[in-house]
């Protein structure tokens, strides 16, 4: 064997093995505990893995092999979210199917994945866009849709139970999730409507129906947009303008299990800070919903009697001195009066080209437009002016908002702004200090009907009131809205529905997979369809037109992991005996940006899944870690000013110089500079009209970059391919750079230099095991107790810390004993065993080969027992004891740890140091602190 570790030889040789045995094969095995690890599987680019997407991978991969070495049965797949934007856009420009570049793009990462040496079971990879899985996506859509939510069972039942209930008793004492505008009926009138009008109503409880509402519509990509999806009001990928847009859409009753979603965070081991983003996302609020009357003078026919808001204040009441609406909303047209028409007209057109996240967020832009309508409120028949404002968004609670300038900051912004009286109220959580009595929670003087009461008397006495008089009620509003789920685009999950006489009925299970039709281009129809409505004699039995919109990419990842216990299963989602193995993911690692997108959808999913029996767990991932994001290293070189324009050769300029010049700073390829020293030959081959160019040196021999951290972006130049990483030091260097940079969760800068560290330690770990000349330097002796208490300090840190997971002070543990054994030129196989197996979670290749040269040439190192820590080797057998004398220390004497005080106390006065500082003298006194100091006063 070679001196020198041959990292390219042994990682093939092992990713082969691992291959061919299915090393990582997973069954349901009863005799040994679960564990379930999940990463958020990848959307397939084209562009492939850069050194930043594998960070969580790591740390996941890690987890699953120090699991399986502490005796569970480890549950670890990979799959692709392979349905989405990217690809379509692709098969737009070139006509390409998108199956086509997804299967090439898949092919890729597999690729890249393998090269790391992942333990994945690829037997269970799940694809999102294979027919065999979003079958079973296409029927759990079909679940939400024979389903309503009762609120007293507090779960989803089937509709057929809410149409018995109709029919005997009509729906005034049912309490259920539904439309806003549901009417009450006896069971005479249910009875008496047409099948047609049943089916309509049934829709305003269904959890999945059609809904007329404001989206991101961006006419260039022809498509909804999810707000995740949508930045500074263009679409993230392309940069194309976006607009707000009323359109028919397909909607998830998620609203109906807003409550559940809030308390189920107590029982997840999620970040505070994911947490908190879910919870003001669904925005529980108690509150009154109040109703102003529309004064009559201005409006035009077809407007409505009043216009509900809901507040949290319903105290703040009094201060109110105008009314906003959203500019989107239904009401608009009706409550313009001829003379404010134009500017109307105008503002709401502006408005739908801002994003919803720039128009919630910009507190201190004020913009709006006044209708000419008035409203009047209810408690003193004041008249106040109805203004639009882009603020107020027409999907959020009822589309209006009271304004109250003297209680609310963007309100007196936009009171200030448009010139509207400030009416000063005396606010009891506020202004406690302005109160008469000053008590605890202030009383009230604002009117009559609540004169000196306190805050939560005042608030009750003017809720009754309202509802006394048919104007309000007590209500609890949240933020979160029903969750649009249509895209009009091609390469996504068919919807299983068909219309007749313009109503949605679901297609027989039986007909499932609902599979995509061919179609000669991935646009829109010339009539504005989705581009599904290109399909030739695609119905439904022949004759009933399908759904033309598909499933958002959400869709399939809100179940996914479900799959992976029974990929292979052509019955159901998943057999009941795997879903009460694995349960729920003891583990899932992902990013931040999830948050509010798939982390919120999947727990709603996972909820109704539990509702239906189907699933045993309330909360699908017990335990969420949020990866940091990996930042790109950019490079820059500095180009002279002078050197642009027609038929002038470009001149760069070293960072060292740049200041001597004007200059313009440009991204440059990372992968041509070396510890920020420019490639020139490369540079001139890397960009043809930089053939020519001349270049100012630093020290005369040397072209030194800029640098910058960025977000590692292609755009910039600064993106690292992890396979000239793996060809360059291997695979294993990468897995312990990576959790070596920092703490997982935290963002942290790249830097290729750095990696020769982690390479120079691999090397030192074979060193261990081989000489300079290549000969096997192992042997069965004993170990040492020096040897034994180094190994067995690692083992307890690195238990310790993977338990927490805290993976890179393990890298650290790992090179302090490597270094403290070579030290100690430790060749002992029984060290060196179990130092393979503490590094085989962060080192799979170089341990298994190491494993198999000492011995173990049947098995796999995954098989292998977590070293057990034993703390006697830990114990010191003697302590050195600092002696004081007269406050100095004079010299130190090693005692053995159980040494009675007596007899420290004869052997420190009987020591040749002492007695030369004790000149003969009789001490006065001698204390013995045990295993601390010995002090001796003369």
């Amino acid at each position: 064997m070679s001196a020198e570790y041959n990292f390219r030889e042994v990682e093939q040789k092992w990713r082969n093995f691992w291959d061919e045995n299915q090393t990582y094969k997973t069954e349901i095995d009863h005799s040994k505990p679960k564990y379930y690890v999940l990463d958020m599987f990848p959307y397939p680019s084209g562009a492939g893995l850069h050194v930043g997407h594998p960070l969580g991978y790591i740390a996941s991969d890690i987890i699953s092999r120090y699991r399986r070495l502490k005796g569970f049965n480890v549950l670890h797949p990979m799959g692709f979210d392979s349905f989405g934007l990217p690809a379509e856009q692709y098969a737009i420009q070139t006509g390409q199917h998108p199956a086509i570049t997804t299967e090439e793009n898949i092919a890729t990462y597999i690729r890249q994945l393998k090269q790391i040496g992942f333990s994945y079971d690829w037997s269970r990879e799940v694809r999102t866009s294979d027919a065999k899985f979003y079958k079973w996506t296409q029927w759990i859509f079909m679940q939400l849709f024979k389903h309503y939510y009762d609120k007293d069972a507090d779960k989803a039942l089937p509709i057929s139970g809410l149409v018995t209930q109709f029919s005997k008793l009509g729906n005034a004492d049912i309490n259920a999730a539904c439309d806003e505008d549901t009417p009450i009926f006896t069971a005479e009138d249910w009875n008496n409507m047409s099948g047609h009008e049943q089916q309509e109503l049934l829709l305003k409880y269904r959890l999945t129906f059609p809904d007329e509402s404001v989206v991101n519509w961006c006419p260039a990509l022809g498509t909804v947009l999810a707000n995740d999806e949508v930045k500074d009001g263009v679409s993230e990928r392309g940069g194309y303008p976006v607009e707000q847009k009323k359109m028919k859409q397909w909607a998830m009753r998620i609203t109906a299990y807003a409550n559940r979603l809030i308390d189920g965070l107590e029982e997840v081991d999620w970040s505070d800070a994911i947490k908190e983003q879910q919870r003001n996302w669904i925005g529980r609020s108690q509150g009154a919903s109040v109703r102003f009357k529309v004064a009559p003078e201005t409006v035009t026919e077809g407007a409505p009697a009043y216009i509900e808001v809901f507040t949290t204040r319903v105290d703040t009441i009094f201060g109110v001195s105008f009314m906003v609406i959203a500019p989107e909303h239904e009401y608009v047209p009706f409550l313009t009066t001829e003379a404010q028409k134009a500017e109307v007209e105008e503002y709401v057109n502006w408005a739908k080209s801002r994003s919803e996240l720039d128009r919630v967020s910009e507190v201190k832009k004020v913009s709006g437009a006044f209708t000419g309508s008035y409203v009047i409120n209810p408690f003193n028949d004041e008249k106040v002016p109805i203004f639009l404002a882009d603020y107020v968004l027409a999907g959020y609670g009822t589309g209006a908002v009271m304004g109250v300038p003297s209680g609310d900051q963007r309100d007196w912004n936009f009171a200030t702004h448009f010139g509207l009286p400030i009416i000063p109220i005396l606010d009891a959580q506020k202004d406690i200090e302005k109160q008469a009595d000053n008590t605890k929670e202030g009383k009230y003087i604002n009117s009559g009907i609540i004169n000196g009461m306190e805050y939560k008397e005042a608030t009750a006495t003017l809720t009754k009131w309202l509802e006394e008089r048919g104007l309000g009620k007590g209500k609890t509003q949240f933020r979160l809205r029903n969750a649009v789920f249509s895209r009009q685009r091609y390469w996504g999950e068919p919807v299983p529905v068909y219309f007749k006489e313009g109503l949605p009925y679901l297609i027989d299970e039986a007909d499932l997979p609902l599979e995509l039709p061919a179609i000669n281009k991935y646009l829109p129809t010339e009539t504005g369809e989705p581009p599904l409505g290109r399909a030739t004699g695609w119905k439904y039995k022949d004759k009933y037109e399908y759904e033309l919109s598909t499933m958002p990419g959400w869709a399939g990842s809100s179940w996914y992991w479900y799959r992976y216990m029974d990929s292979q299963n052509e019955k159901e989602f998943a057999s009941q005996e795997a879903i009460n193995y694995w349960q729920a993911v003891d583990l899932y690692i992902g990013g931040s940006e999830h948050a509010t997108g798939h982390l919120l959808y999947s727990r709603f999913w996972n909820k109704f899944l539990k509702d239906l029996g189907l699933v045993k767990e309330e909360e699908f991932a017990k335990k969420l870690i949020n990866q940091g994001m990996i930042q790109g290293r950019s490079n820059f070189v500095y180009r002279v000013k002078s050197s642009v324009g027609e038929g002038k050769k470009p001149v760069f300029v070293s960072a060292g110089l740049k200041d001597q010049h004007e200059v313009t700073p440009l991204h440059v390829d990372v992968n041509i500079v070396n510890n920020d020293v420019l490639d020139i030959e490369a540079f001139k081959a890397w960009r043809s009209d930089f053939a020519e160019a001349e270049f100012i040196l630093e020290a005369g021999d040397k072209y030194v970059c800029g640098v910058e951290v960025e977000k590692m972006s292609k755009s910039k130049y600064n993106v690292v391919n992890p396979d000239v990483l793996v060809d360059r030091v291997g695979a294993d260097t990468l897995r312990l750079y990576e959790m070596f940079l920092g703490p997982l969760e935290q963002a942290k800068p790249w830097n290729t230099n750095g990696i020769d560290g982690s390479f120079r330690f691999i090397k030192k770990v074979w060193r261990l095991f081989y000489d300079e000349q290549g000969n096997w330097k192992v042997k069965d002796e004993k170990a040492t107790k020096d040897e034994l208490k180094v190994l067995h300090t690692a083992i307890k840190k690195i238990e310790d810390d993977l338990e927490r997971y805290s993976f890179n002070t393990v890298v650290s543990t790992l090179m302090i004993c490597v270094n403290d054994l070579s030290s100690l030129k430790c060749s002992k196989k029984e060290i060196l065993e179990q130092l393979v197996v503490l590094m085989s979670s962060y080192t799979p290749h170089l341990s298994e080969e190491l494993w198999a040269l000492l011995g173990h040439e049947a098995g796999t190192v995954s098989k292998a027992s977590f070293p057990k820590f034993e703390p006697s080797y830990l114990v010191e057998a003697n302590f050195e004891y600092p002696i004081s004398i007269n406050g100095k220390v004079r010299t130190n004497i090693s005692f053995a740890v159980d040494t009675p005080s007596s007899d420290i106390e004869a052997g420190v006065l009987a020591n040749e140091i002492v007695q030369k500082w004790l000149d003969g003298k009789q001490p006065k006194k001698v204390i013995v602190v045990p295993k601390r100091i010995v002090n001796i006063v003369l």
